[in-house]
Order: C-alpha cells, then sequence, then structure tokens
C-alpha cells in the first residue's frame, strides 16, 4: 500500500439486516473489522455472499454461528490484536460446545490471514478456516467443506479479477447498504514497495476494475439511497480500468462518469500516492461539483533523506510544487495527510523537517504513527532503528501540532454555510448527525427527517472533532 489506509481502530462492522434462512432460524454472522476502509468493504461484501445462506448480522459473538476477524497487517499492534481476539473466541467456542453443542466456525480474513495463514492455524487450533483478501467470495464453498474437515486455507493468490468477477456475478444489486454513503472499490494493490509497508506482499500489484462493472455498482448503491460514494485503492489515484471501448480510464474519467448517476452528488477517494496525482484529476478537482474539496494525500516523511530511505520517489519539494496545483485549482481543498516518525536511521533534523512540512502544508486532519517494523519488509532489517522513547516523544509533538491546526481548521469554519449529508440521527432529542464537504462530523438539532438528503447548514461553532451547525431558513 502506498500509505497507510490502515488505522489502529478496530471498528464492529454494522451489517444491514439479512432475510432469515428458508427453513428454520436464521444462522447468525458477527464479523469484526480491523484496519482500513477496504476492510470494511470487504467485510460487507462478505456478508453479502453469506447472505443468501441464511446468515443474519449479530452484533456481538456470543450468539453467532460464524466469526470472521477481518484483518490488517500494516503494524505489528494491529496483527496482535488479532491473535488476542481469537484466545477469546477460543474460550467462547469451547464454553458454547460444552453448555448446548451448539457449533461456532471462526474464520480469519483479510491481511494477516494472507502473511501469516499457517502461523494462524498453527498458534490458534480454534480457527477453521483462513482466508486471504482476494477470495472471500468463495466463503460459501469453504464453510461447506470445513463442515466435513478443519484447517481449510485459501486465498494465497492474488487473483482480484476472479473476485470481483464472482460477485459481480452475483449483481451489484445483492449489496446491502446502511445509510446514504458507501465505499466503492475501484482498484487494489500496490507496486511502489515502499520499504515499510506489507501491503505488495499481501494485496498483491496493482489492478484496476473495469469502469463498466465500477458504474453499474454505483447505480446499484444510487438506487437503494446512496448519495455519496468513496472510491477506494491502495493506489486509488493510479486507476486505469478498462473502458467500453477498451482503452485505459483515469480517476479523474471515472469521477465525470459517476457524477452522471442519478442520485450520486458526491464522490471521494483514498487513499493516493503523490506520485499518481495526474494533471486530470487536479483538473477535475477544479471542474467537478461533485467531487469533494478534502484530499487524502500521505507523504509520510518531511525529510528527504528518510523519504528516499522509505523508497518514495518523491522529495519534500515535489509535494509542496503538487499541494499548490491543487490550491490553485481549487483554493477551497483541504488536506489530510499520514505521517510516520521513529523511521530507522530518523534523526531531529529530519523529523524538524517533518514539522516543518506540516506547518507549511497546514492540514486539516491527519494520521500519524511511530514506525513499526514488518517481517519481509526492507526497512524491518535497515541499521539505526530509533529508541522506542525518542519516537514516542516525537510522536507526541508532531500530533500537537497536527492537534492543534485540526482544531484551527474547524474552528474556521463557523460562520460558512455548505451543504451536509445527513446521516443517522444524533444522540439527543431531534439531532441529526451528517457529513460536511470536508469530511467532518455535523450535529444539528431538529434534523433527524432529513437523514439521507443533502441540506444546506450553517456552521455555529467548530469543536476539536465536530462542528455544531443550524439548518438555513428554507431547508426542508
Amino acid at each position: 500500500m502506498t500509505d497507510t489506509l490502515a488505522r489502529d481502530a478496530a471498528p464492529d462492522l454494522s451489517i444491514s439486516p439479512a432475510p432469515a434462512a428458508e427453513a428454520g432460524a436464521p444462522k447468525r454472522l458477527f464479523i469484526k473489522t480491523y484496519g482500513c476502509q477496504m476492510n470494511v468493504y470487504d467485510s460487507e461484501r462478505m456478508a453479502d455472499v453469506l447472505r443468501p445462506l441464511g446468515y443474519a448480522p449479530t452484533d456481538t459473538p456470543d450468539d453467532a454461528d460464524f466469526v470472521i476477524l477481518n484483518t490488517c497487517h500494516i503494524r505489528e499492534k494491529a496483527a496482535e490484536k488479532v491473535y488476542s481476539e481469537l484466545g477469546k473466541l477460543r474460550e467462547l467456542k469451547e464454553e458454547k460446545a460444552r453448555a448446548s453443542g451448539a457449533a461456532m466456525t471462526i474464520a480469519v480474513a483479510g491481511c494477516v490471514a494472507q502473511a501469516e495463514g499457517e502461523e494462524i492455524m498453527r498458534r490458534q487450533p480454534a480457527v477453521d478456516l483462513v482466508v486471504g483478501p482476494q477470495a472471500y467470495h468463495q466463503l460459501p464453498e469453504l464453510l461447506t467443506r470445513t463442515a466435513r474437515a478443519r484447517g481449510e486455507r485459501i486465498g494465497a493468490d492474488f487473483a482480484a479479477v476472479d473476485k470481483f468477477d464472482a460477485l459481480s456475478a452475483d449483481g451489484a444489486a445483492a449489496r446491502g447498504v446502511d445509510g446514504p454513503t458507501a465505499f466503492l472499490t475501484v482498484q487494489e494493490g500496490c507496486d511502489k514497495f515502499c520499504t515499510f509497508c506489507v501491503v505488495p506482499y499481501t494485496r498483491g500489484a496493482e489492478w484496476s476494475r473495469p469502469v463498466a462493472d465500477i458504474l453499474a455498482e454505483a447505480r446499484a448503491l444510487a438506487d437503494k439511497g446512496v448519495r455519496e460514494v468513496t472510491l477506494l485503492g491502495q493506489n486509488v489515484n493510479a486507476y486505469d480500468g478498462l473502458d467500453s471501448a477498451g482503452n485505459a480510464s483515469t480517476l479523474a474519467r471515472l469521477a465525470y462518469a459517476l457524477a452522471e448517476i442519478p442520485g450520486i452528488q458526491r464522490i471521494r477517494y483514498t487513499t493516493s500516492h503523490p506520485n499518481d496525482m495526474s494533471d486530470d484529476l487536479i483538473a477535475a478537482h477544479g471542474d467537478l461539483d461533485a467531487l469533494m474539496p478534502y484530499l487524502h494525500l500521505p507523504v509520510q516523511s518531511g525529510s528527504d533523506r528518510i523519504l528516499r530511505l522509505m523508497n518514495r520517489k518523491h522529495g519534500r519539494q515535489k509535494y509542496f510544487d503538487l499541494i499548490d496545483r491543487i490550491r490553485a485549482a481549487r483554493p477551497d481543498m483541504a488536506l489530510s495527510g499520514d505521517f510516520i516518525v521513529g523511521f530507522p536511521g530518523e534523526t531531529d533534523r529530519d523529523f524538524e523537517d517533518t514539522l516543518d512540512l506540516v506547518r507549511r502544508v497546514n492540514y486539516a486532519s491527519a494520521f500519524s504513527f511511530i514506525y513499526s517494523p514488518r517481517p519481509g519488509t526492507p526497512a524491518a532489517t535497515m541499521a539505526a532503528q530509533v529508541p522506542a522513547e525518542v519516537a514516542k516523544a516525537r510522536l507526541h509533538a508532531l500530533q500537537a501540532l497536527l492537534l492543534e491546526q485540526q482544531v484551527a481548521f474547524n474552528a474556521a469554519q463557523a460562520g460558512r454555510t455548505f451543504d451536509v449529508l445527513f446521516q443517522k440521527k444524533g444522540r439527543h432529542g431531534r439531532q441529526a448527525i451528517g457529513r460536511s464537504p470536508y469530511l467532518q462530523s455535523v450535529h444539528v438539532e431538529d434534523a433527524d427527517h432529513l437523514i439521507g438528503r443533502l441540506v444546506p447548514v450553517e456552521i455555529v461553532s467548530g469543536q476539536q472533532n465536530s462542528l455544531t451547525g443550524r439548518l438555513k431558513i428554507g431547508a426542508a
């Protein structure tokens, strides 16, 4: 992966209700998703392919017949969380078997499954099957086989085309949706080989879905009330899927086509690599109203020396020039980024270069992490590994600066009016929560009747992580 789509958070995936099986009570499915937005998308599709087998979602593993951990391998902490969770699930599985004889199937999916499949089966015998990120469409078949013999492992290759062909054959209309926003994978894999990253080894080479398949899925989503799509890819702006004439498209051309679909009002994309930010994509941000003025464009470090060690293939000045061109095309563009501190060999001067870059770019939000060595990556064996206490102090300093910028950006929205896409009810009364063009949560009173709609809102105040607004006079 060019940049960390993944985050340390491991949210439980909420899945739209499924119909009961034709005979007997529905079986229960629990999916826990670790890491990135692409994993969230994959988890939703796993629920889709299991729905015809009668699996209905549950919010807890306690009453689940089938538990899937959809895993992330970006950092050591994320991988270890999986093994900790598997220990708890083993106890639950044994307890259910003793108490009622009920069987519970446990699967590990995603990037940890791809990278450590044999180790998972050895380390945790309670696991019934392991599925790589390009093979989850085979879950129905695997479940049938697992009923006969434990220990299935599948997905060691990277046949993304086979996965999406199988999912398309089931029909894009089969996707479950939960609200007016949805993820839509358009590209997978990575050819960049940053020295800190495992994604080229767990997701494979870059591959783009055909334009027609993406548009069909987007139309199906729009028919179900989706108004905002977020296009996903490890290198999403490297998208080059074939169009109906057999020619390679670009992300910009795809965005224009998506904007023509009735009902699709907003388009986002993540995660981007600076080297793939093409002229036509920059121009699209100036021309296409549906393309939101919020761009996640990770740089990882502000030091040219560290960027070379990371194999990023760009320097800080190229990044500055790119930001200038983007803001010239779209003056109200807000930037988000990713940063790694404590990379092997990082000196105090290198870190100061990172702080300088952050001050000059002025981010609306950002994610920052301490470097985590991943087995099999070049950086894991580099000399001059940074002491943990030094890396932690640098992270605190960087996060303080990023938080200062985020708070200032949110506060600066007070007095502005822009469209908010309302997504769900708030905690109080008739409050509703929506998304601003800049991806902030916006809390508005007396707006619960507007969920699923794009409505003008005047921003009253900005807090650290959200905005407070009020409906404009005349809004429905």
